[in-house]
């Protein structure tokens, strides 16, 4: 994601390329409408902000130590269970959170895969069937899991890629969630948080390894 979108300059705080484009339609009906019809023009430029907002992209500063586990997002964990020998760790992301993502550990991508899905709220216990991208690290993967609403899933990363710890791998639109299936040697013993916490995308840790 570049850091530099055009115009950025008049903002206040980064956004992810993709805002600009997704603002264009409102800020173009402010235009026509501010003239003619003010109350709608201003209502067409508080939408068109409103999605910039939503998508800003912060700068985070990634813990200095070796072997932790990052969160992948803003949120809310949701969701801490076991799936196999693995834990799986869920960051539910309400629609104020920032929503880029971000690896929770260093690794090299081999497959990016998107799944289809239904498009049940991301804090359903049903929300696992809903369409999702995972990113394959090989020994986690990272699984962002469109909402009722979300229907935009945007990795920014390709197979081959590396990634370091809090490197952004991605956003997504409107409410979602993010996963960590960890390595098979975190253990529940391991884990750093517990559900209903908050958690900070590239800053909070969620696990320790051994």
């Amino acid at each position: 994601m570049t850091r530099n979108p055009p115009l950025a300059r008049v903002l206040p705080f980064p956004v992810v390329d993709a805002a600009w484009r997704l603002a264009l339609v409102p800020a173009l009906a402010a235009a026509v409408t501010l003239p003619l019809v003010p109350p709608a023009g201003v209502a067409m430029t508080a939408l068109a902000l409103g999605v910039l907002w939503f998508h800003r992209d912060p700068d985070r500063v990634p813990p200095d130590a070796e072997g932790v586990v990052v969160s992948p997002a803003d949120g809310t964990v949701s969701v801490i269970r076991e799936e196999g020998d693995r834990l799986r760790v869920g960051v539910f992301m309400n629609v104020t959170d920032v929503h880029v993502n971000r690896a929770p550990l260093p690794g090299t991508v081999r497959e990016v895969r998107h799944r289809p899905g239904a498009n049940r709220p991301a804090f359903d216990k049903e929300s696992d069937r809903n369409e999702q991208v995972v990113i394959d690290c090989e020994e986690y993967e990272l699984l962002v899991i469109a909402g009722w609403f979300a229907r935009r899933i945007h990795p920014s990363v390709e197979p081959g890629d590396t990634v370091d710890r809090g490197e952004r791998v991605g956003h997504v639109s409107f409410g979602s969630r993010a996963d960590v299936v960890l390595p098979a040697d975190v253990r529940e013993s391991d884990l750093r948080v517990a559900e209903g916490e908050s958690v900070r995308a590239g800053e909070t840790i969620i696990a320790e390894r051994p």
